[in-house]
């Protein structure tokens, strides 16, 4: 049995000293995506797959915003790290998912950080996801077009 390596970090260019701090993990849903979140002590960098996560959510503020949220909700923007591995979903959905991870590691971190967090909405899992198609519909609601006669 082979394993598959190629989904891990490059961590060859990391001093040991970062990789043996203490992390934080937290798992964040949305949708189908699924967000494995690491908290680490640092400058306010992001790392979303092992890639910069400016390049990953393609630059776009809303979902910077979105995965930054708790650690400004805490005034802790530039206390830590994020690095995050995300599956499934599209992007908007996976940034959310990196959010509520971030936030229950915040949680773990100190217990007088959930009272703020769950204030501002951002420890709860959005069950919202898409509804299925039916049998005899053209979408999950859509039907065919009725005709009187």
């Amino acid at each position: 049995m082979t394993l598959n390596t190629s989904a891990n970090f490059n961590t060859s260019n990391v001093s040991t000293s970062v990789l043996k701090q203490v992390k934080l993990l937290g798992t964040g849903r949305r949708k189908c995506a699924v967000a494995r979140v690491q908290l680490i002590k640092g400058k306010g960098r992001l790392l979303i797959n092992g890639t910069g996560g400016r390049v990953y959510l393609q630059d776009n503020p809303a979902y910077l915003q979105a995965v930054k949220a708790p650690l400004f909700a805490l005034a802790k923007e530039n206390r830590h790290d994020i690095v995050a591995r995300v599956r499934g979903g599209g992007l908007s959905a996976q940034a959310q998912a990196i959010s509520l991870g971030v936030a229950r590691a915040l949680c773990k971190m100190q217990a007088d950080n959930r009272r703020p967090l769950k204030r501002q909405g951002l420890l709860r899992r959005d069950p919202r996801v898409k509804e299925r198609k039916k049998y005899g519909l053209k979408k999950a609601r859509k039907s065919s077009q009725f005709s009187k006669r």
